[in-house]
């Protein structure tokens, strides 16, 4: 698995960028934003180096952007980063009863913000979906 894409200067050196809530680990958010990108890149074909980082710095500064947009889409929805929140209006334990189906991943499809989905699909990086 690759490293971390982005870097918590890159981060906080981006036009706007949205300032982590305290208490949250800034290099921690990244590390999981990295993986929902390469979660989303399942299929993308870009060169890579023995640590399976992109060797194109196109295509890491790609990678590092929407690394950052993943961590503030994830920081705007509350923090969840599991895809559970936001699937559901109401959601009872015991006995089980959920109502209001939103919208959203199914199955293992990564839960990736807009705007990293746009940056990586800009870039050429992610492929054409069949509806």
């Amino acid at each position: 698995m690759p490293g971390v894409y982005a870097t918590p200067e890159q981060y906080n050196a981006r036009p706007g960028a949205r300032p982590v809530p305290p208490g949250e680990d800034l290099a921690a958010l990244l590390a999981r934003a990295s993986e929902d990108v390469d979660d989303a890149l399942l299929t993308a074909v870009y060169d890579v180096d023995a640590e399976g980082m992109p060797t194109d710095p196109k295509v890491a500064a790609v990678l590092a952007a929407a690394t950052c947009a993943q961590v503030e889409y994830v920081t705007t929805q509350g923090g969840d980063d599991t895809g559970a929140a936001g699937q559901w209006d109401s959601v009872s334990i015991g006995p089980v009863a959920m109502s209001g189906r939103k919208g959203g991943p199914t199955g293992s499809a990564v839960d990736i913000g807009p705007r990293a989905l746009r940056t990586l699909t800009r870039a050429g990086l992610l492929p054409g979906v069949i509806w």
